[in-house]
């Protein structure tokens, strides 16, 4: 999916800290959202329901819908892979030291071999001065040179990890700081430097400091991002029942750290095979949606992470039995109608990084192959789902993609093109087809899926304004796009022919005429200049077969 939203980075271990978004890497229209864009409202006795007839049947259309369905997997397999991971760094003096203009991190110049030395020993000394020796060399270990220059030092890892598991408090969190500092580097060399400290890490995960806990959480989730080594030295150390043993912590900060480890292993290229399977024989499964589903109660931080670890889960095909098992699909339909519920006209801040991981898990949960006969059967998540749209549209437009990539998936089935239709909610979702060249292509899908349900269908979108709406899409430079409404035209010409003498009089002859030397869309475009080419009265099916091989 132009470059993901800005991260936040976490600030001081005392204060809240902003959930970093993830997205992928073109989550936003490529430019501001147009001009008085807005969704309907829902009248709260929209609650009528109303069932139509069989959908198309016939091999024909079966072709149709398995390609479509082989080219919306393609889609779902690459949003899928684009999965961010990044380091997160714990600061207590982030607004002291990070003073420079305009916002920029001050950094240390890089000291030179011998200073690097000279502050190692300073640290090893017995002397007064070795805490203010030890606060020296974490400042200067945030710069990359320094810090490749001080894991080179015999037994500069070995003294602070002496320092690290000291008796004294101070000294303690000091090295727990510089060791820090150190997993944030992106050199893997620095990262594997620290693999010794990793047991250390995890044992002191059990300690009663909730500022240190935090410390050490964060630390070993750099750590996991950069070195295959330190992931593979971990598993076998125990750190999935470590973790699964602090998930049930009562503080929000330890959680959120707990949930910043987890997301960072599973996002790993072995975690199907090697850290998935222990993660389903532990009970992080439940506790992580539990947190997920209480997260506007327990604290949106912790819950923002859990949501993700949810998404990587899912994403792995390998768990989704499991989960759904455990009540997920219920649970986070729940969950998504009491955040729809409680979203006031100006949204509280951050709400939307908790609604996007969950979003993904129900799209790509109803997505997957699992042989378990769930599914879900609730016009209200309809509801909730325009509701979310209405809410976040201007500010956080990502949040439609995520949206109209779950409601694609819901109209697969009858039940939700009958629910869209019968709450008048298709004019909102034709609002957005102007939106984004990704929003209009999943509108167009989703407007699809409900036209193959059969003649009632193409019925009502066609007295809907829909037709109005295709011409200008068919005049769109994207191929893609226009292939899509290509599409969506043949399924109404097919079921419904008065929609095709509706587009002849609006000027669509025209529209499809440009489309016959464009290589990919010619064929298609003939086809469908074919069929309005034939009398009204005469059968919409006689060039069936040419349009069949056309769309195939």
């Amino acid at each position: 999916m132009p470059a993901a939203p800005p991260r936040a980075r976490p600030s001081s271990a005392s204060s809240p800290r902003p959930c970093p978004l993830r997205v992928l890497p073109t989550p936003r229209p490529r430019g501001p959202p147009r001009p008085g864009l807005s969704l309907l409202l829902l009248p709260a006795a929209m609650w009528g329901r109303r069932r139509y007839g069989a959908g198309l049947g016939g091999r024909g259309a079966e072709e149709l819908r398995a390609r479509r369905r082989e080219r919306e997997a393609a889609l779902r397999k690459a949003r899928r892979q684009e999965q961010l991971v990044s380091k997160r760094l714990l600061r207590e003096d982030t607004t002291a030291e990070e003073g420079g203009q305009d916002g920029a991190e001050i950094m240390p110049d890089p000291l030179s071999e011998d200073e690097v030395l000279e502050l190692l020993r300073g640290v090893q000394s017995g002397s007064e001065d070795r805490k203010r020796s030890l606060s020296c060399l974490r400042w200067a270990l945030r710069n990359k040179e320094t810090q490749q220059k001080f894991v080179r030092l015999e037994g500069s890892i070995r003294t602070l990890i002496g320092l690290f598991t000291s008796s004294l408090a101070d000294m303690q969190m000091e090295a727990a700081r510089c060791l820090h500092e150190l997993s944030h580097s992106s050199d893997p060399a620095v990262a594997e430097a620290c693999l010794p400290v990793t047991s250390y890490l995890l044992t002191y995960l059990s300690g009663h400091s909730i500022e240190f806990t935090e410390l050490c959480l964060y630390t070993l989730g750099n750590l996991v991002v950069e070195s295959e080594a330190v992931r593979k030295q971990l598993l076998p150390q125990g750190i999935i029942p470590v973790l699964a043993s602090c998930i049930q912590s009562p503080h929000e900060a330890v959680l959120e750290g707990l949930g910043y480890v987890l997301s960072q292993l599973l996002q790993a290229k072995e975690a199907p095979t090697e850290i998935i399977p222990l993660v389903l024989d532990s009970v992080l499964p439940q506790h992580m949606l539990r947190l997920v589903c209480s997260g506007l109660k327990a604290g949106i931080g912790a819950a923002v992470e859990f949501a993700w670890c949810l998404h990587y889960i899912i994403c792995s095909h390998t768990a989704n039995t499991a989960l759904l098992s455990l009540g997920a699909l219920p649970a986070l339909t729940s969950l998504l109608l009491d955040l729809a519920s409680e979203i006031p006209e100006d949204a509280p801040e951050g709400l939307e990084l908790l609604i996007c991981p969950v979003l993904r898990c129900l799209s790509n949960l109803l997505a997957e192959e699992t042989g378990c006969e769930v599914q879900i059967q609730d016009e209200r998540l309809l509801i909730a789902l325009f509701l979310i749209l209405q809410c976040f549209l201007q500010q956080h437009p990502f949040i439609v993609q995520e949206c109209l990539w779950l409601l694609n998936n819901l109209t697969d089935e009858h039940f939700f093109c009958s629910a869209l239709l019968s709450l008048d909610l298709l004019p909102a979702l034709l609002q957005l087809l102007p939106c984004s060249q990704m929003a209009s292509m999943l509108v167009l899908t989703i407007l699809c899926n409900i036209a193959e349900k059969g003649p009632a269908y193409c019925q009502q979108l066609h007295q809907q304004p829909a037709l109005p709406l295709l011409l200008p899409t068919l005049a769109l430079p994207d191929p893609k796009v226009v292939g899509q409404c290509l599409e969506l035209l043949h399924l109404l010409f097919l079921h419904w022919p008065e929609a095709a003498a509706d587009f002849v009089r609006q000027g669509g002859h025209q529209a499809l005429e440009q489309h016959q030397s464009t290589p990919e869309l010619q064929e298609r475009a003939r086809a469908l200049l074919d069929i309005i080419g034939q009398p009204l009265g005469a059968s919409a099916f006689s060039p069936c077969h040419a349009m069949l091989s056309a769309f195939s």
